[in-house]
C-alpha cells in the first residue's frame, strides 16, 4: 500500500514538475527522507526520478551551500511599487 492517497500523489507530480531541477531534487529528498524505508524509491517512482536523482538531493540537504540561495526578487521592487 502506498503512503499516499492517489490524489496526494497526484499533487505532489504536479508540484514537482513545476520546480527547477535543484529544487526538485530536494523536494524529492525531504519526502524520501518522511518516509524512511523505503522512501527513496517511491519517490523515486511517484516522481519519475532516477534514485541516484533522489540520492543526490539528500546529500545536498545534508551539506547545504557556503552561499545564500539566490533571490527570487530584486531588492527595492515592493518599496517602489506603492
Amino acid at each position: 500500500m502506498a503512503p499516499y492517497s492517489l490524489a496526494v500523489e497526484e499533487t505532489m507530480r504536479t508540484f514537482s514538475a513545476s520546480l527547477r531541477e535543484k529544487d526538485r531534487r530536494r523536494y524529492a529528498a525531504v519526502e524520501a527522507a518522511k518516509l524512511g524505508r523505503g522512501g527513496l524509491a517511491y519517490i523515486a517512482r511517484l516522481l519519475h526520478l532516477a534514485p541516484r536523482t533522489v540520492r543526490q538531493g539528500l546529500q545536498e540537504l545534508r551539506q547545504p551551500p557556503d552561499l545564500p540561495p539566490e533571490r527570487c526578487r530584486k531588492k527595492g521592487v515592493a518599496a517602489n511599487a506603492r
